[in-house]
């Protein structure tokens, strides 16, 4: 997963060149606006993005938007810190950004892409994501101090 991909469409581009993200973007988005993420400290940004697969949507030489995927590259994929700034909204990139992440070539065959989300279940069951058995899966979080 090293050799960086570019989609088109209009004067909108979709990365996966992280040397192109704005990470101050990328940031202030997903600790001040995303719901999944309030506060998260930047280095925590930077750290999950140099471990991840990131698409950025930009607007000319712009960024706004973003997608990363954690995977093995085999059998297991996770969608994450998917967002289209709100001045850009209802114009299809979410949806495009989505369809990109998902046909990009190093996330084919997998036996499991997972995902997250309290508000866009119909946006992802257009894409072949179902609900989870809530008896099989499981998550262990951070203890509180």
């Amino acid at each position: 997963m090293t050799q960086a991909h570019e989609w088109h469409r209009g004067e909108y581009t979709i990365s996966t060149d992280r040397s192109r993200l704005a990470l101050g973007l990328v940031h202030r988005f997903l600790s001040e606006e995303a719901y999944w993420s309030p506060g998260v400290a930047r280095d925590v940004v930077e750290r999950s993005i140099r471990n991840s697969l990131c698409f950025g949507l930009y607007d000319r030489d712009r960024q706004i938007g973003f997608a990363r995927v954690v995977t093995d590259g085999a059998a297991i994929a996770y969608l994450a810190d998917v967002f289209v700034l709100p001045e850009h909204r209802g114009r299809g990139l979410g949806k495009w950004l989505v369809e990109t992440v998902l046909s990009h070539p190093d996330l084919q065959d997998l036996r499991r892409f997972f995902l997250g989300t309290a508000d866009a279940h119909s946006l992802y069951e257009r894409y072949g994501f179902r609900p989870v058995d809530p008896r099989r899966m499981m998550e262990r979080l951070p203890h509180q101090r």
